[in-house]
């Protein structure tokens, strides 16, 4: 098998409900305007995350299934960010489906959970450092970044 070299760019592309509403919602989550923006789409080029996001009308008729494509998710340097993501989030009005919090079980994570404007679900988060899994509580029940956020 050849050597595959690493990609240097994700790129995600979904049909929207509201276009206008998921350019302001994902600009504001981003922290980046759109590169280029039409009356049929929106692209963001986000170099911190190695990603180019494309929304798209949704003007084929049918009806969006927000049911299969389960989640998006944006892997951040640390609990910070993840905090700093969620502090931006509310501020613009966003669903807030999970606060921010430190999990346990499964893959441990500081994770914060949102919903865009079509519905779409996107999980921001961050792997914890060795010195962070050394304070794993013995109940390893999730532990909430935010006071007063649960």
């Amino acid at each position: 098998m050849a050597n595959i070299e690493h990609s240097t760019e994700f790129h995600l592309s979904f049909r929207v409900a509201d276009l206008q509403e998921s350019t302001l919602f994902y600009e504001s989550l981003l922290g980046v305007a759109p590169k280029d923006k039409t009356a049929r789409f929106s692209t963001f080029i986000v170099p911190h995350l190695s990603l180019n996001l494309v929304l798209l009308v949704n003007d084929n008729g049918r009806p969006l299934d927000t049911y299969s494509l389960y989640h998006i998710g944006f892997g951040l340097p640390d609990k910070a960010a993840v905090i700093d993501w969620y502090e931006r989030a509310k501020i613009n009005g966003a669903e807030i489906v999970k606060p921010p919090r430190t999990t346990w079980r499964g893959t441990p994570l500081h994770e914060l959970w949102l919903r865009d404007p079509t519905g779409y679900g996107i999980e921001v988060y961050a792997r914890l450092t060795l010195e962070e899994l050394a304070e794993m509580p013995a109940d390893q029940e999730p532990v909430y970044l935010v006071p007063g956020s649960q």
